[in-house]
């Protein structure tokens, strides 16, 4: 029984799916936060500059 699960292949292409998914989603969320991070300091950069004459 035990051979018989390690020879199964059944699934290990979706499992493999899953994981590529998995590491470009977490790529897109960290770019996305820094992205974030940039847009703040530019926005608060010009309203620095409109605040103060």
């Amino acid at each position: 029984m035990i051979r018989r699960f390690l020879r199964d292949k059944r699934g290990a292409t979706a499992i493999e799916y899953s994981l590529i998914a998995t590491l470009i989603a977490m790529g897109i969320i960290g770019g996305l936060g820094q992205f974030g991070t940039a847009l703040q300091a530019y926005w608060e950069n010009i309203g620095t500059k409109i605040a103060t004459p």
